[in-house]
């Protein structure tokens, strides 16, 4: 009764029944080395966000729950800076902690400059430490597994879960050293370097392929057009509109030479659909939506043994995945470099596999050309079909237009994206490792004061024995010192 009365009275099991709140009672049943995490940082969250929205020339980019994620953060609303209350507050600047509110909660990123200048949802609160030497620890806290399964047990609702900023003030924080916090620092600081060359070096890329390019000019106007029949019934028969738009043929106009993909690598395919099993013995697996965000969450394992085309879901460096289903102004047609990182997992059937000819074309010149904003995406995505969730076929994507440069300019375009796919991969090793080490520091925490403890029901025995034999006066001194010093 007195944990129900106590503090927020919560009255659901499942409050009581989670990892996390075993790992709370843990860290607060030691007599110190920890502090609340209020008094290591403070977090606000911003008021529900009512979007007036306007065009990019009069308004200011916003970034929802999932953009906020994304690997190449990219703005699909405009909002009336004026219009948007306590606007100044939900901008964010580089190194600013994020925490979800809602939905998966607790999910944390430290901002990069693509995030900055932009509108952040309201799901998200801003987590400001208290003295920035404790800011890397602070981060990889978040992103231990222990606070997240504490964050887990806070939550509250029903469908869509949600924690306030006073659920990560009361969550218990082991103290680190000036060194352990230091190191922590370190780390964080490098994986913002590590994203903020990723993103540098992929903008460079996309400016060399669409200077190479040039303008694209297009006569007509998308509002209404008309095409030849002998266009909508060749080949795969597409009476879309979509598909045929004067934006697109001038695209492909305005390529001086291309190939078609079929034509530049070894194979375009997508593997069988397949039951998923998932065990903690499994092999660890990545759907579409962990590829391309960035700190995807709870990763998991699919257990595969004995899996008959299992070679067909292995990947290899330097090939290519692209989503083949989603929305079209989403997930559908994204595409990334495949790299060491990505190796050691078991990719989902949702994306298809392409393995670029190396000796016809470079990996990173491809992947530029296939996911370029305004000359690549667009001619991917037409190819999408489908109402409720569209999706791309293997044998439409192997007659994308590749367009063909220089061997000079393809070099420089293909170093600048296979370096970023690089930074990226990283920045992405590093994030694993820094929720890694934090959950090693808990761990330790735990397992030291527990040892301790064990330490001094075991003195505090001997001390009863060494008492009742006076000639054993010296060993009782040592054992009394030595159980001072664990109490300490």
């Amino acid at each position: 009764m007195s944990l129900l009365t106590n503090a927020q009275r919560r009255m659901e099991a499942e409050s009581y029944l989670t990892d996390g709140y075993g790992v709370r009672l843990a860290i607060e049943a030691k007599p110190s080395g920890w502090v609340r995490f209020s008094k290591l940082a403070s977090a606000i969250a911003p008021p529900r966000i009512k979007q007036i929205l306007v065009s990019p020339e009069h308004g200011v980019p916003y970034l929802n729950t999932s953009q906020v994620f994304d690997v190449h953060p990219k703005p699909r609303k405009w909002l009336a800076m004026g219009k948007t209350t306590k606007a100044e507050e939900r901008l964010v600047k580089e190194g600013t902690i994020l925490v979800m509110a809602s939905a998966t909660v607790g999910r944390a990123i430290v901002a990069t400059k693509a995030h900055e200048n932009a509108i952040i949802s309201h799901h998200f609160m801003r987590v400001s430490p208290a003295q920035e030497k404790l800011a890397g620890w602070v981060y990889a806290f978040l992103r231990s597994p222990q606070a997240m399964s504490m964050i887990k047990g806070s939550q509250y609702a029903s469908v869509i879960r949600h924690i306030e900023p006073h659920h990560l003030a009361m969550l218990p924080v082991p103290e680190v050293s000036k060194e352990i916090a230091a190191d922590f620092q370190k780390k964080v600081a490098e994986i913002l370097s590590c994203r903020d060359n990723a993103a540098r070096l992929r903008d460079s890329a996309e400016t060399a392929f669409a200077d190479a390019i040039g303008p694209v000019v297009s006569a007509d106007k998308e509002e209404g057009f008309a095409i030849r029949l002998s266009t909508a019934v060749g080949g795969r028969r597409r009476f879309e509109a979509a598909y045929h738009t004067p934006l697109v043929r001038a695209i492909i106009r305005s390529f001086k030479k291309w190939d078609r993909l079929s034509d530049v690598t070894q194979r375009v395919w997508w593997p069988n659909r397949f039951k998923r099993l998932y065990g903690d013995s499994g092999t660890p697996y990545m759907s579409a939506d962990d590829i391309f965000t960035t700190n995807p969450y709870a990763l998991k394992s699919v257990l595969v043994e004995g899996k008959k085309d299992r070679d067909e879901f292995v990947i290899e460096p330097n090939w290519i995945v692209m989503a083949r289903s989603g929305q079209t102004y989403g997930l559908n047609g994204s595409a990334t470099l495949v790299t060491d990182y990505h190796k050691g997992f078991f990719l989902s059937d949702d994306m298809i596999r392409i393995i670029p000819d190396t000796t016809k074309i470079r990996p990173g010149y491809l992947l530029t050309a296939l996911t370029h904003p305004t000359l690549g995406r667009p001619l991917v995505i037409r190819e999408a079909y489908g109402m409720s969730i569209p999706h791309l076929d293997p044998t439409d994507i192997a007659e994308f237009p590749v367009a063909r440069l220089s061997m000079t300019i393809e070099n420089k375009i293909a170093d600048l994206a296979e370096e970023a796919a690089l930074e990226q991969a990283t920045a992405e090793a590093l994030e694993r490792k820094l929720a890694e080490d934090a959950g090693n520091v808990v761990s330790e925490f735990l397992l030291r004061s527990s040892e301790d403890a064990t330490d001094a029901a075991i003195a505090a025995q001997r001390l009863v024995e060494i008492d009742a034999h006076p000639e054993n006066l010296v060993q009782g001194k040592a054992l009394r010192a030595r159980l001072a010093r664990v109490k300490t």
